[in-house]
């Protein structure tokens, strides 16, 4: 039998289909997973980008990044324990039971970490999920960088080049590979120079520089072999590969690549889908079956359970928050605010 709290049949979610928030049935639980009472809840480029693609599919909830206090957990759970703030990531749209842009959010109790007391608020937490993911799954999985994870320390000087070194994943990227004493170049708005350094990047450049490629080089030595490209259009792809030095390397891109976004022929191109990282086969539609990749899950069970660490000592801080008022109605104006270009270096955050 499962530990639980009082917890209704039906909540308020937003859900696909005219994205309006709408009475919507409360998830069921398994033996392994927790049911979450969410606090606060976190936007991503996804989210609406799964209403316009319409690949989110009709009667689901829209929403990945969600904290809040575990209500409810299965008979196999240890932890996290009812009563504690939890934090975590999810695939919105997607499937009946799951999206976090609800009252409650049900997850695998090993896709959640558990946040100390006294570190951070839940909106702080809830930035914490796409964007911290991804960088996690780019930089660590042995199939894309393959860094060395913090603590450990690298033990001869490596440089990581980090496109978007303002953007959610960007920031979050500089932060982890500055733990292991990887020497970090990061491309950025220039307003967002101070954020970039402050993070621990080592130098930073404007993306729109022509000249950016070989100053970035000439910063580097010319040395780079790793590299992350948190935008992934054409523009961004090109130069994320041609910073490679002589010899090649490997750029991961959180987008498609781009076949013939750069002429070479020695940089490992590699593309990477943190939903892969749930361990859920899931469909983008007819011929795009993502089948289950048991691999990416467990990588990521294995690096949440240094986030609690991470985030007590200080290691690992939050993104920047953009409270939005007017709770989880006011998100379709917060994803038309998103949709139209207009965030900068901060998270868009909601009370639910």
């Amino acid at each position: 039998m499962a530990q639980s709290a009082e917890v209704p049949k039906i909540m308020k979610a937003l859900v696909v289909q005219e994205v309006a928030v709408q009475d919507h049935p409360v998830p069921q639980i398994g033996d392994d997973e927790i049911l979450v009472k969410t606090v606060a809840v976190a936007q991503n480029p996804t989210d609406y980008k799964f209403v316009d693609s319409g690949r989110g599919k009709p009667g689901t909830v829209l929403g990945c990044d969600w904290s809040g206090h575990v209500v409810k957990v299965g008979k196999n759970v240890t932890s996290p324990k009812v009563g504690e703030h939890a934090a975590g990531f999810v695939m919105g749209g997607t499937f009946p039971d799951s999206g976090a842009f609800a009252e409650y959010v049900k997850t695998p109790a090993e896709l959640a970490w558990v946040v100390p007391e006294g570190t951070l608020t839940h909106e702080q937490a809830a930035t914490m999920g796409c964007a911290f993911w991804t960088a996690v799954q780019a930089l660590y999985h042995p199939t894309r960088l393959g860094l060395v994870e913090p603590p450990e320390k690298i033990t001869k000087e490596e440089w990581v080049y980090i496109h978007g070194g303002s953007s959610s994943v960007g920031q979050f990227a500089i932060q982890l590979a500055a733990l292991s004493d990887y020497k970090v170049v990061a491309t950025a708005s220039p307003r967002n120079f101070d954020l970039v350094r402050s993070l621990g990047a080592s130098a930073v450049f404007d993306y729109a520089d022509p000249e950016v490629v070989s100053k970035v080089k000439a910063a580097s030595d010319d040395s780079i072999r790793f590299g992350l490209d948190t935008i992934s259009l054409r523009e961004s792809q090109t130069i994320s590969s041609e910073v490679i030095a002589p010899g090649g390397g490997k750029v991961v891109h959180i987008l498609q690549v781009i076949p013939d976004a750069t002429t070479r022929t020695d940089v490992q191109r590699i593309y990477t889908l943190l939903y892969w990282a749930l361990g859920r086969e899931f469909s983008f539609g007819p011929g795009a079956v993502h089948p289950v990749r048991p691999e990416d899950r467990a990588h990521m069970v294995h690096f949440l359970k240094k986030v609690p660490g991470l985030v007590k000592d200080g290691s690992v801080k939050p993104l920047p928050i953009k409270l939005w008022e007017g709770g989880l109605r006011a998100i379709p104006d917060g994803l038309q605010y998103m949709r139209e270009g207009k965030v900068r270096a901060e998270k868009i955050v909601y009370r639910v």
